[in-house]
């Protein structure tokens, strides 16, 4: 798995500077599949919604 960082990377180097994945691929020394997940990919991790617990609840 990428660091989000890299992830970042693929995403704005696919969607701002139009890079095709096999350029990418390339670049970041990653396989063209993973990628192309990770350009293609519209979701942002979500965050974890905690149950609150507790007397005060």
């Amino acid at each position: 798995m990428l660091a989000m960082t890299d992830i970042n990377t693929i995403r704005n180097l696919r969607n701002n500077h139009d890079k095709s994945i096999n350029h990418i691929a390339e670049e970041l020394e990653i396989n063209w599949r993973t990628a192309k997940k990770y350009a293609d990919e519209d979701l942002l991790p979500e965050p974890k919604i905690r149950k609150k617990t507790g007397m005060m609840y």
